[in-house]
């Protein structure tokens, strides 16, 4: 029976998330080795959003990880995560809601980013008048153009207005290079090193300014999962923060054959229909897969390789299968999705299967934008 065969599917209706405990384990276990051990990983927990799979983390010894919703820093924090960076500036609600998490769960550290003098300075108004002190950390553009200020002088002026006011503290750098994705490795190494090297320099750069030097060297967090092997090589204070290696998927898997992490998660479908003699007609709509990339480029399936997708709405995919496939109504199909994050967002729960049975489901908690806070 193939790896991924569930042989009580009688028992799952589709389109479904299903996900394999050991697999997203052994997993873990990899992404642990690759770093020399948990203290140097802060996994993103955007790809699962799940407390099962953070127990996992936790009881493989992972203390620190990074979110991007305050309802992920919670469901974090239920399950007794000590440190919790939400790897995102508060802007309005959001600062408020985040102090309320502070106060709610004290035995969990938190901390936020900030990339502007004007958001900065209203994050810290609100703490003071809290009287909370939320550290910060300087969320760097390291040539992503998403976020963060440019690496040089204006991120030390931003420094320094962080240190002198009152409800901050600035503790640490954040560098994502999301941007960086070369297939070969070798380049995608040069072009990490050298987007890096401006965040050590600027690390210097601040520990040399008397006016607002750190009691310590700041902390730098770097990269996700398609540099993650490469920063994982760099000096034991530079801690790494990659998401998707937890479940992987079939982009990351086809672009960064480098990486040996192992797809964790499926969607199911059914063959709800026969279009003519060589389509089928799948339940596996946009309400159900990724569907941000093109056509081609949304799910790869394990036990039908040459199903080629030509249509796809809310309910439905037809795929163009070819002459005498030998498909018939209700045959499953198993998907390896090409972008899973966005994928696990779509599902309440995904179902766990175990020696090649359902077995049970995980939450996807944090998929909600609110929990209680």
């Amino acid at each position: 029976m193939d790896w991924y065969t569930i042989s009580n599917i009688e028992n799952l209706d589709t389109p479904a998330l299903v996900v394999y405990p050991d697999r997203v384990r052994e997993n873990i276990r990899r992404a642990i080795g690759m770093v020399g051990g948990p203290a140097r990983l802060r996994p993103h927990v955007k790809t699962h959003k799940s407390p099962a799979v953070t127990r996992l983390m936790l009881e493989a010894g992972i203390r620190q990880f990074k979110c991007a919703t305050i309802a992920e820093a919670e469901m974090l924090a239920t399950e007794g995560a000590p440190d919790v960076i939400l790897a995102y500036q508060p802007i309005g609600p959001k600062i408020a809601r985040l102090a309320a998490l502070i106060r709610q769960f004290p035995a969990t550290k938190f901390a936020c980013l900030i990339d502007n003098p004007d958001a900065a300075t209203a994050i810290a108004r609100v703490f003071n008048t809290a009287g909370l002190v939320v550290p910060v950390y300087l969320d760097l553009n390291v040539g992503m153009d998403r976020t963060g200020i440019n690496p040089g002088p204006e991120a030390i002026a931003l420094y320094q207005l962080a240190f002198q006011l009152d409800g901050i503290n600035p503790v640490g750098l954040h560098a994502y290079d999301g941007h960086i994705r070369d297939a070969d490795p070798e380049q995608r190494k040069l072009k990490c090193d050298a987007a890096f090297a401006a965040v050590t320099s600027l690390r210097a750069a601040i520990a040399g300014d008397d006016s607002a030097a750190s009691p310590g060297p700041l902390k730098i967090i770097a990269g996700g999962s398609p540099t993650f092997p490469i920063h994982a090589r760099r000096a034991a204070d530079i801690q790494c923060s990659p998401g998707t290696f937890v479940y992987w998927d079939e982009g990351y898997g086809d672009q960064f054959k480098d990486e040996s992490f192992l797809p964790a998660a499926l969607v199911i479908t059914r063959v709800i229909s026969l279009r003519g003699d060589t389509r089928l007609c799948l339940d596996l709509g946009h309400k159900s897969i990724g569907s941000e990339n093109e056509l081609s480029r949304r799910v790869s399936f394990l036990n039908g390789i040459n199903l080629r997708p030509v249509g796809q709405s809310e309910e439905h995919l037809v795929v163009e299968a070819g002459a005498a496939h030998g498909y018939a109504i209700g045959d499953v199909f198993y998907g390896v999705p090409f972008h899973i994050c966005p994928t696990v967002a779509l599902y309440e729960r995904a179902f766990t299967i175990e020696e090649g049975r359902h077995t049970g489901d995980w939450k996807n908690a944090a998929r909600d934008r609110m929990l209680t806070i």
